[in-house]
């Protein structure tokens, strides 16, 4: 049975960390289906479609490449439930994970339908720095029905966020400082 890894992001930019996050993956999961949302939950500052633009150039310059990385834009949904159910119909007989950061993982609980969510997909949480992992988070969604397991691995300590407040490059990859020059976006 295939394992696919289900990484939905706002990647508003995608950073250096994302694209971390996605080479881990991509050594652990058959597959790994990538996709810009917008989450509910947050203010984006550029649109989706640059966002989902932004992660395909990511994904292209990583090195050595990785054939098993996906962006794949029909998943994209503000409600996780639908993005499951869409990712259910295009592999019906995979084994769904779920990736999220732990800076979610308190957020969780008050998703649309989480405990639908949570019975049809495997839980992948992936620490972040600056956000601590809680046990009562992961007790939590255990409790509503989630099989969770904590990645054995540390994100890079960059954010989207800090790009924004900061407009340090050095968070991107450079096709993406470049596109985001060129469409002029955040401001820059």
């Amino acid at each position: 049975m295939m394992n696919i890894a289900l990484f939905g992001t706002s990647a508003d930019p995608p950073t250096a960390a994302h694209q971390d996050i996605l080479v881990w993956l991509s050594h652990h999961y058959d597959q790994v289906a990538v996709w810009a949302s917008d989450n509910p939950f947050k203010t984006h500052q550029t649109l989706l479609a640059h966002r989902m633009q932004m992660l395909c150039l990511m994904i292209e310059v990583i090195d050595p490449p990785r054939q098993n990385i996906q962006v794949l834009p029909e998943l994209s949904s503000p409600r996780a439930l639908v993005t499951v159910e869409q990712a259910q119909a295009r592999w019906p007989d995979a084994t769904l994970t779920l990736v999220i950061g732990t800076d979610l993982l308190s957020q969780l609980p008050r998703w649309y339908r989480v405990e639908d969510l949570l019975q049809q997909v495997k839980l992948l949480v992936i620490p972040r720095p600056g956000f601590e992992l809680a046990e009562a988070d992961v007790a939590a969604v255990t409790q509503l029905g989630a099989e969770v397991a904590i990645a054995d691995w540390v994100g890079l300590p960059v954010s989207s966020t800090d790009y924004r407040q900061t407009h340090t490059s050095d968070v991107l990859t450079p096709p993406i400082e470049d596109y985001i020059h060129r469409e002029n976006l955040y401001a820059c």
